[in-house]
């Protein structure tokens, strides 16, 4: 049975420099087994992978599945399998930054610039984290008034106050955390494939919907979506927080057998939760091909999909009471469990880049507080109306445009560099690989940056 002890009482974690460690709290509190087998292995190491998987179906991306399957059917199956793939990429090399250094990408990136440079770049991920968190705080407000008729300003506090939850959760070990992130992610899980079960869908069409068409780059209309598709996938936030939550695992790192150990258990976890993710925006988009192409239904908002279902003139005999109950919880679910790993990203942020050390409950208040009140603010000059806050995620779409760069750059940066990660630095093909990964999300974020900026003006 896996034990979490007091972290000042027993951590191996070494290198910090006398500097704070990441998470201080947690930072190498989960026991491993030194000679266990590898199920035994695998299951302590279990976890960090749960958290960073959420942000890859976080409440940002349903809109976008559901409406590629809506419009082009099947077709866009095949970039959410590409995305998933860079994702996988880019989570395996932060959570090996994690272990190699004993320091997360906030704290390596601010070691490495000036003073000035450290303060510009915590603003422009500060501003990701209020991005991340936008899409989070709107899906829980709604998804609390569609379930319990509370009103959605309401609701927004509600989501402002649950990151005092998260300060309970902490108390009682990185574990129940991630137990709880994993029971809520299950619940999204059954929700939609439950849906997608009674939609029938074609089984073919499924298959056929992941390999690349070539009208994925010929058509303007199928090209813009799948930039979307793929710009709410890779989110910025999660690459700080995969570099410092894969050190909640004990580790000496004086051995480097050990460190190996570390590394591949954690890319292992990473890839796993991560295909979860994939199946889940997969049933996203399919629920959307199955239910609604079509149809020319107005899909564009939390509450359209929810009344949908409902309707039977839309999704024919299946709609129900239930299937909109349903896709509510799990709206509520993805919300939740999003805005514990937010919380904890935020966290990250702000000890790393401007080594700010303030009491836990005020830390975490401050950064929730940075998120909710552009909500709050939007809800209360639009009186609760959904369609016109919900049109804050157009805005949270170019605020983590603009910050991945910043993010993507220096994680490929240190973990190519055999300076910063010795003989664990990246193989060439990898090096290599990440670079053609950084450059072709770069290209694709500045161009539905362009567009979007378009279409406000």
């Amino acid at each position: 049975m896996m034990k979490e002890t007091d972290t000042k009482k027993h951590n191996f974690v070494q290198g910090m420099n006398g500097e704070g460690k990441s998470l201080d709290e947690v930072n190498g509190s989960v026991e491993v087994p030194k000679n266990g087998g590898f199920w035994k292995t695998l299951m302590a190491y279990t976890g960090p992978g749960i958290l960073i998987a959420v942000g890859y179906m976080d409440p940002g991306n349903w809109i976008t599945s559901i409406a590629g399957g809506a419009q082009f059917k099947y077709k866009l199956l095949a970039v959410i399998l590409i995305s998933s793939l860079i994702a996988m990429l880019l989570q395996a090399m932060s959570a090996k930054l994690g272990i190699v250094t004993g320091k997360d990408l906030a704290q390596l990136t601010r070691e490495r610039t000036s003073k000035g440079m450290g303060i510009v770049l915590w603003v422009i991920a500060e501003l990701a984290i209020m991005a991340t968190d936008i899409a989070e705080i709107i899906g829980s407000g709604i998804a609390l008034e569609l379930l319990f008729k509370i009103p959605l300003v309401v609701g927004i506090l509600i989501t402002a106050a649950d990151v005092l939850l998260l300060l309970v959760l902490m108390k009682l070990g990185f574990r129940k955390i991630e137990a709880i992130v994993a029971t809520l992610v299950a619940v999204i899980l059954l929700v939609f494939a439950y849906e997608v079960a009674l939609s029938n869908p074609s089984i073919a069409g499924i298959i056929g919907g992941y390999v690349p068409k070539t009208d994925i780059i010929t058509n303007h209309s199928m090209l813009y979506l799948s930039l979307g598709i793929v710009g709410a996938t890779v989110m910025p936030h999660d690459l700080y927080l995969g570099s410092s939550i894969s050190q909640t695992r004990q580790l000496d790192r004086s051995d480097k057998k050990d460190i190996a150990k570390a590394i591949r258990f954690s890319t292992i976890d990473s890839n796993l939760q991560l295909f979860i993710a994939f199946i889940v925006n997969s049933l996203l988009l399919i629920l959307g091909a199955a239910l609604f192409f079509g149809t020319n239904s107005s899909l564009g908002h939390f509450v359209d999909l929810f009344n949908a279902l409902n309707n039977s003139q839309i999704v024919g005999a299946i709609a129900s009471p239930m299937l909109s109950m349903l896709f509510a919880i799990a709206l509520l679910s993805s919300g939740q469990s999003s805005t514990i790993t937010g919380t904890l990203a935020g966290q990250i942020i702000m000890e790393g880049f401007i080594r700010l050390r303030i009491p836990l409950w005020a830390q975490r208040l401050v950064t929730r507080l940075l998120s909710v009140t552009p909500v709050l603010i939007f809800a209360i000059i639009y009186r609760g109306n959904e369609a016109k806050i919900e049109g804050l995620l157009t805005f949270s779409q170019v605020f983590l445009s603009i910050a991945l760069p910043f993010a993507v750059i220096p994680l490929v940066m240190f973990t190519s560099s055999k300076k910063i990660m010795g003989e664990f630095a990246n193989h060439a093909w990898v090096k290599y690989s990440a670079w053609t990964v950084t450059i072709v999300l770069i290209v694709l974020d500045v161009y539905l940056l362009v567009q979007q900026v378009g279409e406000m003006f």
